[in-house]
């Protein structure tokens, strides 16, 4: 489904189609997030599960910069059920390793913005893989380009395999 399009869009769309819609269906076409998750936009993909999708950030403040996200639409922490926390956490938590272990990172630094500082309204964690004297200070986040889109694969691919390692 293109974005700004679909049944969410149609307004003479069935009743029951529109219902019978997931959340993350309906807002696929108005959430670039819901959108990469639904397939309809592309990423570099770590992590896709029914709890939880994650992706590298088109804007890394370093190179491995993962966003992770809830299956289902919310736009902030405060915004998940209580019974989803546990197991979106557990997702970010493990990125977070598969991070610092698949890039050789000394740590991460892992932050949530609710509304202000969010740049798209959906609930999304961020993994930043970490080294001594990487020039990150404070809150100021400057931004990194990937070589092309093979290189970002190539860090997609050493999350994602650790991931998987773990798993095993």
């Amino acid at each position: 489904m293109d974005p700004g399009t679909g049944p969410c869009f149609n307004v003479t769309a069935n009743v029951r189609e529109v219902a019978a819609l997931t959340v993350q269906e309906a807002h696929a076409g108005s959430c670039l997030f819901c959108g990469i998750a639904a397939g309809a936009l592309p990423a570099h993909v770590v992590l896709a599960d029914d709890v939880a999708f994650a992706f590298l950030d088109a804007r890394p403040v370093f190179k491995g910069h993962v966003l992770v996200i809830p299956r289902e639409h919310v736009e902030t922490l405060a915004d998940l059920p209580a019974e989803a926390v546990g197991p979106y956490f557990a997702r970010v938590q493990a990125i977070a390793r598969a991070v610092e272990d698949g890039l050789g990172a000394a740590g991460t630094f892992v932050a949530i913005n609710n509304r202000i500082s969010q740049s798209v309204p959906h609930l999304h964690a961020h993994i930043v893989p970490r080294n001594r004297k990487d020039g990150l200070r404070g809150f100021f986040w400057p931004r990194v380009k990937y070589a092309g889109e093979a290189e970002a694969e190539s860090y997609a691919t050493k999350i994602r395999k650790t991931l998987d390692d773990a798993v095993d």
